[in-house]
């Protein structure tokens, strides 16, 4: 290893370092300035620019805050605690089924942040620490990226696969069975062997001492504003509408489902569906689109732009300075150990803080060190199999809805350790991961 690489390496995990420090879109900010010096000072090339990645999150983001202005994610957060507030001994699973599928909805994890206050109050009533349920709800809303038909992560990897011989509506099933199947398999380990009893927990008596734990206050009926419903069917339709247009251009056996020449790709099919899904909301709810800038839907997902932007520019533009030692690298494990795929997606997506980031980052470096091509297909399943573990953004408690868990928890059970890493969502989020990669190469196998 020469100098000049130490010293790569160093502004690469310092630019990261300090981004973290910083917090919420600082880590964006300092990977610009990561950028600058690796290439004015080091002579690394600017890496590539996710644009489409960028892009995607903007237009899904755009769609959701206009459904949020309207009230769609009010009514939407109605129904997720009627389920959690139905069957509350169970909310150790009924928690991360809901930041699931609210997640597979929208296309973004950040929905989470409005199941955590229910999550918090519900697991309180059961005498249960509410970081059992919200260390899960959380990883599964990240995991549950890698399934969702409008999030850039699946858009991308669908792209890359579908050559290779799987078809999208395939890829999509068996995400979606995998994922969820890891997710309800950790939820259970949890349940069975960690402590949830909340009245034990120290930390909760010496807040409950102090007054700072707060009463239940029931269910919150919140009025409904008049276009509510109506921005959650706009939207569901634009979701179903993406993901029947991609099946149609998609190819099973090597032939198109519907329509052959393809003109309106993926990616694009998908931000053309939802700025419409907008279009319509702001037209048939009479929602004010001058207001929609100051949702907190828009908010975090323009600073989830900025911190792709920002570590994503950075992480390829280091993996582009070596990317043949990384095939090299890379391909020698790989061929040895499929599983150390997973392994390699896992620390990428710890760093790069992005699961479409990390995909498009580490994916066309593994599929040249493998040789992977529509003439020889036969090592695809391996990125099939692990591509749940670029959901690793829970690793370094940084991330904004790992975060707001910390905070909105009054009894304290849900908290940072002083070593950086043993925090509550480490645990369940390595064990969601494992598992989903497990039962991913099962299921390729068997496909």
């Amino acid at each position: 290893m020469d100098f000049v690489l130490i010293l790569q390496i160093i502004v690469l995990l310092g630019a990261i370092f300090v981004g973290i420090r910083l917090g919420g879109i600082g880590i964006g900010y300092a990977g610009g300035i990561g950028v600058v010096i690796l290439g004015l000072c080091l002579g690394m090339k600017p890496g590539s620019i996710p644009w489409d990645v960028i892009l995607i999150i903007m237009s899904v983001i755009a769609a959701i805050s206009a459904m949020q202005l309207a009230g769609g994610l009010d009514y939407l957060v109605q129904i997720a605690e009627k389920i959690l507030r139905s069957n509350p001994k169970y909310i150790n699973f009924l928690a991360p089924t809901v930041t699931y599928f609210l997640t597979i909805l929208a296309g973004t994890g950040h929905t989470a942040f409005s199941m955590i206050p229910v999550i918090v109050e519900v697991a309180k009533e059961q005498n249960i620490k509410p970081s059992a349920p919200l260390s899960i709800a959380v990883v599964s809303s990240q995991i549950a990226i890698t399934a969702s038909p409008v999030s850039a992560a699946v858009v991308y990897m669908t792209g890359v696969l579908e050559p290779l011989g799987w078809s999208y509506p395939t890829l999509i099933g068996l995400w979606l069975v995998t994922t969820f199947a890891g997710c309800m398999l950790t939820a259970l380990i949890i349940t069975l062997f960690a402590d949830l009893d909340l009245s034990k927990d120290p930390v909760y008596q010496e807040r409950l001492a102090q007054g700072l734990v707060k009463p239940s206050v029931g269910v919150q009926n919140k009025e409904l504003k008049p276009g509510a419903k109506l921005s959650v069917g706009i939207f569901l339709i634009g979701v179903l509408l993406v993901v029947l247009y991609a099946t149609a251009i998609s190819k099973v056996g090597g032939k198109p489902v519907l329509i052959e020449n393809v003109i309106v790709p993926r990616d694009a099919a998908i931000m053309s569906f939802m700025l419409g899904v907008a279009t319509f909301i702001t037209i048939f709810c009479k929602i004010e689109v001058g207001k929609v800038a100051d949702t907190s839907v828009f908010k975090s997902g323009m600073v989830a732009c900025v911190c792709v932007l920002g570590v994503a520019w950075l992480g390829n533009t280091f993996v582009g300075g070596y990317t043949n030692e990384i095939k090299t690298l890379a391909g020698d494990w790989v061929k040895a150990v499929p599983s150390l795929l997973a392994v390699i997606f896992f620390f990428a997506a710890m760093l790069l803080y992005s699961q479409a980031a990390t995909a498009k980052a580490i994916t066309p470096v593994v599929v040249a060190a493998l040789g992977i091509s529509a003439t020889n297909p036969g090592d695809a399943y391996m990125l099939v199999a692990s591509f749940a573990a670029v959901s690793a953004l829970f690793v370094l408690p940084t991330y904004p809805t790992l975060l707001g868990a910390v905070q909105m928890d009054d009894t304290g059970s849900t908290r940072l350790g002083k070593y950086v890493f043993n925090h509550a969502f480490l645990i369940p989020g390595i064990l969601a991961i494992a598992f989903s990669v497990a039962f991913g190469f099962i299921a390729s196998a068997l496909i």
